[in-house]
């Protein structure tokens, strides 16, 4: 069953601005240290970050609580499997919403799609419960 759904628009200029303006203090405010090191090694770092910044956003609206009741910026992290899917992991007050919206005897599932074209970067977050297999 599906328990949220989330989507963002993220502007790769203004991420760029953002972060020549405010460098470290935004990149450590809302990115961890695995999303940096991906970002800065990427091509295009401003469309990389802007990428992590929808997914972060998107991830809040399905969570259902946007960015406030607690939800800090890091709780939510983008990290990319071998094939470079991105994978989601959930930390601190985001971790512990995630396990309130998870009926028992199911486990959550974040499904994370990441996409751009410049100026634009665009995520999408579905969270969904899978019954637990019985051993």
């Amino acid at each position: 069953m599906i328990l949220g759904i989330g989507t963002d628009l993220a502007n790769i200029e203004r991420i760029a601005g953002v972060l020549e303006r405010h460098g470290d203090r935004f990149r450590n405010r809302v990115f961890t240290a695995v999303e940096q090191a991906r970002a800065e090694r990427r091509a295009d770092v401003a469309g990389t970050y802007a990428k992590r910044w929808a997914a972060k956003e998107a991830c809040s609206k399905a969570l259902g609580t946007g960015l406030r009741m607690g939800i800090a910026w890091k709780d939510m992290a983008v990290s990319n499997l071998r094939t470079g899917q991105p994978v989601m992991q959930l930390t601190g007050w985001a971790a512990g919403r995630l396990a309130a919206m998870t009926p028992e005897g199911h486990e959550a599932i974040i499904h994370v799609t990441l996409t751009d074209d410049h100026p634009w970067a665009q995520a999408f977050v579905v969270i969904e419960a899978r019954p637990l297999k019985d051993g």
